[in-house]
């Protein structure tokens, strides 16, 4: 009997293990520094916010935070959970919240982050569960910015390096999921956390597996070693099968992102505004949502996506005309003789990307413009050509949240080492509209705002906004108890059971 429910045990451990993928090594496991893809979605299983959109994505809940409300429009309290714990079983309190307030402030850290808590006055702590957090000025983002991980200060207080700790590859949360190993291109695994606050997760371990060839990803989840993935319209449309579709449930949902060319504005080439125009009319965007994304998608307007407030319907979608990009470049003095000469970089850890880079390359040749490609490995694309802005153009993506910040990328005072204006975009008039939609908090001014800005990049073409994929989810039909939401698939996932 014994041996018997040994053996039952074992089986029960097996099936209650969840594999995913990435498709490259977490840079560091920090939620205030993690803005590669792998490294936040890792972290977003190890750390929890002190608050978070419910189901609906329209209402703002508690997550570490039990409750919040406005004293004053400048002035928010805050009262924590009690129980909670870090993985090492410390206690969870105000202190941590401050620590991390101070740690995003710090000048020693670069994080994109900094910039949400730029007008705030003062973070106070009341007792351990209350906090009182005071802002310089009405902001429209006064509780979203508490959607960041809070990290521990017990372990990090005396750290003098944060951007090379030991805490980024061995991190320690509040969150359902608890870090038990990390082998660089091999694997991650996480354990559930018996102590979670909510409850523990019913799936006890998440291994993901480091796998940089989309082929091997891709393979490894027909042969049903990935419970759980995101597919290419291409995999999706051509290469599966009816015994794939007995194993594996489909749900495809309007992505938050979109694909962009960002253009380095730094450059003189891309500085004048006829070259950024022409180059967008040369561009056939139908045609890379038909041919990549055999028709699951829709073409990119600009900044804010359909369905938001801050979606502008005026703005139409741009249509290819040859013959008026050839005239902008002739005008903006290239010609046959002396073309328009570019690279395009971009990495190989999204499938499709390269392909969209290569159709760019042949679409842009029709109005004469020489484009060299450059396909790299993520970390060493993020590392060499990103980070140090060493770059032509950069084909790349934004996932966006429900309320977006224009700040953190089209504002100038965002082009700064770590900044996410990648391409030194830098408009006064853009800037002063930010300003005004981030000191109100009418929500049908923000909305106009909102409006205008889109108005105005989309004009500007700093970036070349191309398509809006949408997101092709597949899971195993072993996993039970999946409640997609307009926040995605992964919206009650602690409670998910696998049989």
């Amino acid at each position: 009997m014994k041996l018997l429910l040994l053996l039952l045990q074992s089986v029960w451990l097996i099936a209650s293990t969840l594999h995913l993928s990435a498709s490259s090594n977490p840079a560091r496991l920090n939620p205030l520094i993690a803005t590669d893809s792998a490294s936040s979605s890792i972290a977003g299983f190890l750390f929890n916010s002190l608050v978070k959109y419910d189901e609906s994505g329209q209402k703002i809940i508690g997550d570490l935070a039990e409750s919040y409300r406005f004293v004053t429009p400048t002035l928010i309290e805050f009262k924590l959970r009690r129980g909670v714990k870090w993985h090492d079983g410390k206690p969870f309190t105000s202190r941590d919240v401050l620590f991390t307030y101070n740690l995003i402030k710090s000048p020693t850290t670069i994080t994109p982050y900094a910039s949400d808590f730029r007008v705030i006055k003062q973070v106070k702590i009341i007792d351990e569960h209350t906090l009182r957090v005071t802002y310089e000025k009405p902001y429209f983002k006064a509780l979203e910015i508490w959607m960041m991980g809070i990290v521990p200060s017990h372990i990090l207080k005396n750290e003098k390096d944060i951007m090379g700790s030991r805490f980024n590859t061995a991190p320690i949360g509040t969150g359902p999921y608890i870090l038990k190993k990390l082998e660089f291109s091999k694997q991650i695994v996480l354990e559930a956390n018996p102590s979670y606050f909510e409850h523990p997760p019913k799936i006890q371990k998440i291994i993901f597996h480091v796998i940089s060839d989309p082929m091997t990803r891709f393979l490894m989840l027909k042969s049903g070693q990935i419970d759980v993935s995101g597919l290419e319209p291409m995999q999706y449309e051509r290469q599966l099968d009816t015994s794939f579709h007995q194993k594996f449930a489909t749900l495809e949902l309007p992505s938050h992102s979109y694909t962009y060319l960002g253009l380095n504005l730094r450059l003189k080439k891309f500085q004048d505004p006829r070259v950024r125009e022409a180059l967008s009319l040369a561009i056939d965007r139908e045609a890379l949502i038909d041919v990549l994304f055999l028709k699951h998608g829709k073409v990119c307007t600009g900044p804010f996506l359909p369905g938001s407030k801050g979606f502008n319907t005026e703005i139409k979608t741009p249509k290819r005309d040859l013959v008026r990009a050839r005239s902008l470049l002739k005008a903006a003095g290239y010609d046959a003789a002396h073309p328009l000469e570019f690279e395009i970089a971009t990495s190989n850890s999204n499938a499709i990307r390269p392909y969209a880079a290569e159709i760019l390359q042949r679409q842009l040749q029709g109005v004469g413009v020489r484009v060299t490609l450059r396909v790299m490995e993520w970390q060493a694309f993020l590392n060499t050509v990103v980070a140090p802005r060493k770059f032509d153009a950069v084909l790349l993506g934004w996932s966006l949240s429900l309320t977006p910040d224009p700040y953190a990328l089209w504002h100038s005072e965002s082009d700064v080492p770590g900044g996410f204006n990648l391409v030194g975009y830098h408009s006064a008039r853009t800037d002063t509209l930010i300003e005004q939609m981030e000191n109100s908090t009418d929500p049908e001014r923000i909305a106009s705002l909102q409006r205008q800005i889109f108005a105005q990049i989309a004009e500007d073409n700093p970036y070349l906004f191309l398509v809006i994929p949408n997101e092709i989810n597949v899971y195993s039909r072993s996993i039970k108890g999946i409640k997609p939401s307009i926040n995605g698939i992964w919206e009650n996932y602690i409670d998910w059971e696998k049989k």
